[in-house]
């Protein structure tokens, strides 16, 4: 299963060619994760309600880093004043990692314009240690694990 999002595009994430930079595509990319999968716990203020709150029902002390990002560009996502549609689910859960696919559309053409994924590991900042995906979690990811984007 699959969560579909809708990111907005800025004026500024332009770059002279009337494409979204790709720095701003990691923007994008982190901005659909979070709605979602929730914000990280402790951050922000309460807003609507996410299908899958993984990152805002983390135990206390608990940060959720990215450890790698992978991009592939298919077509140029251009600027337009409508959010782009994207699509995000889980291609991987390990034992201490998850990775956080996703599929970017233009919302006017439909066309994919970009492939993505996100390595994220859970680390407890009082301890200074990685921590295991609890069953629990995995349990919870189950119905969005789909395929990888890269193999």
């Amino acid at each position: 299963m699959r969560l579909t999002v809708n990111v907005p595009m800025r004026w500024g994430d332009m770059d002279a060619y009337g494409h979204i930079n790709n720095v701003e595509v990691l923007r994008i990319l982190e901005e659909a994760r979070i709605h979602a999968f929730g914000p990280p716990a402790g951050t922000g203020l309460p807003g609507l309600e996410v299908e899958l709150p993984i990152f805002s029902e983390l135990p206390d002390g608990t940060q959720a880093l990215v450890v790698e990002h992978r991009v592939k560009y298919l077509v140029p996502l251009n600027y337009r004043n409508v959010p782009a549609r994207i699509e995000v689910w889980v291609s991987s859960v390990k034992g201490a990692s998850i990775t956080v696919a996703y599929a970017i559309f233009d919302p006017v053409t439909g066309l994919k314009c970009a492939i993505a994924e996100t390595s994220i590991a859970f680390f407890h900042g009082g301890t200074g240690t990685v921590l295991r995906i609890s069953a629990e979690k995995k349990a919870q990811l189950a119905p969005f694990l789909g395929e990888p984007n890269f193999r």
